[in-house]
């Protein structure tokens, strides 16, 4: 539970079922030392000198602000609200250099957006470069809290944390008495920076990302559910992870499984369920008459590159057991053992609406992945044979003031824009080229998963044929590998949002692709005057096409089409007019 102090209800009116109200959040960004899982200690972001970090509460149709000022010292932050759509409000979806500047050391940003869906979600930190285009030093970003941070990989550095938004409404209200939250993620012992240097170098030819040191749930907080028979409990699991998934199963309970990723399904049986990096599931477990004593439950961090194929050599170094405690006085020593991994298929669940395929679609956006090479040699990921790179200008504000140009995917650089129009019906489709599973997040929508076939299915023929007649809906996928997906929505949310692999080591490498929803209507669009602030202060560019040019749009002069050679992820260089001023307050475990 949040302190009292931290958070304020203030009801703003009231309507037939759902009583609108704010929640308002204040908080620093600070380190913290921490030992999750009383093996090793080291520094971890959290909030208010605390961490884990803190849960967002709020109920449908509240507004949310959360007042973050940035007390780091040496990295910028910053905010992603993972999975909130960000409805009229796409300046506070927080991916720095995409729908903001990064907020520096000592400067603050204020979020505020309707929490308009119902569902279990989290908060986060961002990535992106940004380069000082004044003094010409390269200007590290990150965005920030799951609640996590999009901001230059810190949410695997701690800076993440639920969030989860109830529902007056919920369709399963009745058919549960408790309800409870579970985290789990990767844990790593070395800091994201040193990860992601270590793998930015001309000698990883294999494209090898940093590998966990072990798992955590709950943080490392403990996962006992106190198990009460003739009760129903409802858990909401987030995944935080930067790169493992996790198996997990409650020995002789089966999960009744009624959302994922914040979207309702037709209830659904599942022994087993495999939870990707920033997916979350939302399911029931029951203590029936027949319960007696303590049941273990099993989460197995999945680090293999295909699950599914086991002449790959599966191993899981990476499990924790935790415990439906019925009765406290008894051992916690049964072990919750799994001979085979074979998890649900979740692409074959249906919404509760029972919705079928939107279309025909009016854009396609067809996106082959695979690992690449850059100019320089660096190992990269790819979209097209193309790897993001982060431009002078967040994208966001190039479309809101380069007039009539910001039809023309020309004048963003190379963060692999794609110009949608209101209400066309998308369809993305990407072909796995790799031989891996990779998880695919879209920032602003929640689609239908058309298609996720088995692992060697091969790319996606351009047939669309023998789709499922209510097809899910969620915003994280998990693509097989040597394999394809086939997604779809309505573009009804005008915004620049992401589309990217939520394996954080691979965004590092560039796999994000860029989505710039309703052009016309971003057009003259305003910003909050602390976000323009924070721009000034970082020197950054908040006008013209990517490069900061105000008088031709399409003079690609200036702009970046190679990516750094050096790795530095958030940590905060000063623009040389303001180096003076601030050197004496740099503090923090990179100093």
């Amino acid at each position: 539970m949040l302190p009292s102090s931290v958070l304020s209800l203030v009801a703003l009116a009231l309507a037939p079922v759902v009583r609108a109200g704010t929640v308002t959040y204040n908080w620093d960004v600070t380190w913290v030392w921490a030992n999750p899982d009383g093996k090793f200690a080291r520094p971890l972001i959290g909030i208010n000198n605390q961490w884990p970090c803190p849960k967002i509460e709020a109920t449908v149709g509240d507004t949310v602000v959360v007042n973050l000022s940035n007390k780091l010292g040496n990295e910028t932050s910053g905010l992603h609200f993972h999975g909130i759509n960000q409805i009229n409000t796409p300046d506070m979806d927080g991916p720095s250099g995409v729908t903001q500047c990064p907020v520096p050391p000592g400067s603050s940003i204020t979020y505020q957006f309707v929490a308009d869906a119902p569902g279990t979600y989290w908060c986060t930190s961002t990535d992106s470069d940004q380069v000082d285009y004044l003094s010409n030093e390269t200007i590290l970003t990150c965005d920030g809290y799951t609640d996590h941070s999009h901001n230059m990989g810190q949410y695997p550095d701690g800076l993440r944390g639920p969030m989860i938004v109830h529902d007056p409404n919920d369709p399963y209200a009745g058919k549960y008495d408790e309800e409870v939250i579970m985290t789990v993620s990767d844990w790593y012992y070395s800091q994201t920076i040193d990860l992601v240097r270590k793998m930015l170098t001309p000698t990883n030819t294999r494209f090898i990302p940093p590998f966990p040191d072990n798992i955590l749930v709950n943080e490392g907080q403990g996962a006992n559910i106190n198990f009460v028979k003739g009760k129903t409990y409802r858990i909401r699991l987030i995944s935080f992870a930067a790169f493992g998934s996790a198996m997990f199963h409650f020995d002789s309970h089966t999960m009744q499984v009624i959302m994922n990723d914040g979207a309702y399904i037709k209830q659904n049986q599942a022994y087993q369920l495999r939870i990707a990096p920033a997916q979350r599931y939302d399911f029931l477990i029951s203590a029936i008459d027949r319960d007696h004593g303590n049941y273990p439950f099993l989460f197995s961090l999945d680090i293999n590159r295909d699950f599914s194929n086991a002449a790959n050599g599966l191993q899981w170094p990476h499990n924790f057991t935790g415990y439906l405690v019925m009765d406290p006085k008894e051992n916690l020593t049964k072990q919750d053992v799994v001979s085979k991994w074979k998890p649900d298929d979740d692409s074959h669940w249906e919404p509760y609406n029972g919705a079928g395929p939107l279309g025909p679609y009016d854009k396609l956006i067809k996106l082959d992945f695979a690992f690449c090479m850059d100019a320089n040699g660096y190992p990269r990921s790819c979209f097209n044979n193309k790897t993001y790179i982060d431009q002078k200008v967040p994208a966001l504000y190039t479309a809101a003031t380069t007039g009539q140009s910001n039809t023309n995917p020309d004048v963003y650089g190379q963060i692999s824009p794609f110009i949608v129009n209101s209400g066309d019906i998308v369809q993305i489709v990407v072909n796995n080229l790799d031989a891996a599973v990779h998880p695919f997040h879209l920032h602003g929508h929640h689609f239908q998963v058309l298609d996720r076939p088995r692992s060697g299915a091969g790319s996606w023929s351009g047939r669309d044929v023998n789709y499922a007649d209510a097809p899910p809906m969620r915003d994280t996928v998990s693509i097989n590998a040597n394999s394809h997906a086939v997604l779809r929505y309505k573009a009804d949310n005008a915004g620049v949002f992401l589309f990217h692999c939520h394996i954080e080591w691979h965004v590092e490498m560039g796999l994000t692709a860029t989505i710039i929803e309703a052009p016309d209507k971003l057009r003259g669009m305003q910003f909050p005057s602390d976000h323009i602030e924070n721009c000034k202060l970082m020197n950054i560019p908040y006008k013209g096409n990517a490069a900061g040019n105000t008088v031709n749009y399409t003079d690609q002069t200036g702009f970046i089409t190679v990516p750094p050679t050096t790795y530095n992820g958030a940590l905060y260089n000063p623009p040389s007019s303001k180096r003076s001023r601030i050197q004496g307050s740099f503090k923090g475990p990179f100093n």
